[in-house]
């Protein structure tokens, strides 16, 4: 009974785990692809990795600042580009994770969740350290009662990926206390999965 425990914990572990991934790829996709990857969207004011426009008092108008006007303004445009990077790569792994989740869960491989863990610490780091170097490099224009859904779609993300990861390395403990307590491997009770 003990062991039927164990696996259903296991299995049930494994989809908490892959619905972390959908719903923290489904926040990335809202605030990177509708959103345009804008943090800020008003109609005086829209700041993203791709825009950069502010309000023109003299023209009357939301004027769209080029790599020139930000060098003026002390935004490096390295910084961006990095940042830009950073998020957009988190984004990547992020697509690639439920597959990942997907094929561990049916081969319940102990090296597998590892691969998961790193994928998962990657996208983690990735997108805190994109995010972070963005609102270091525009902070002076950006006030917290501005900031729009895609923020808070991404900072969202970001919990999710830090719940999906912690999920995921109870799950490895778990597969690796069973090795050790003598137990067989959880590996050799479920066949691989077939198609």
């Amino acid at each position: 009974m003990s062991w039927l425990k164990m696996r259903t914990r296991a299995h049930l572990l494994s989809w908490v785990i892959f619905l972390l991934a959908a719903g923290s790829l489904s926040l990335m996709l809202y605030a990177l692809v509708w959103e345009a990857g804008n943090i800020i969207n008003l109609p005086n004011k829209r700041i993203g990795f791709y825009n950069f426009c502010l309000w023109n008092q003299t023209a009357g108008e939301v004027q769209c600042l080029q790599v020139q006007d930000l060098r003026e303004l002390g935004v490096g445009q390295v910084e961006l580009v990095m940042a830009r990077l950073c998020v957009y790569t988190a984004q990547v792994l992020c697509l690639f994770s439920p597959y990942f989740i997907l094929q561990t869960q049916c081969t319940n491989d102990r090296k597998a969740w590892e691969v998961v863990l790193v994928v998962l610490g990657l996208s983690v780091t990735l997108l805190a350290g994109g995010l972070s170097l963005f609102l270091f490099q525009t902070w002076v224009w950006i006030h917290l009662s501005e900031l729009s859904a895609g923020f808070l779609a991404l900072a969202g993300a970001q919990a999710l990926l830090v719940l999906q990861l912690f999920a995921a390395a109870t799950h490895l403990l778990r597969l690796q206390g069973a090795q050790v307590k003598g137990n067989p491997a959880p590996e050799k009770h479920a066949p691989p999965f077939q198609v």
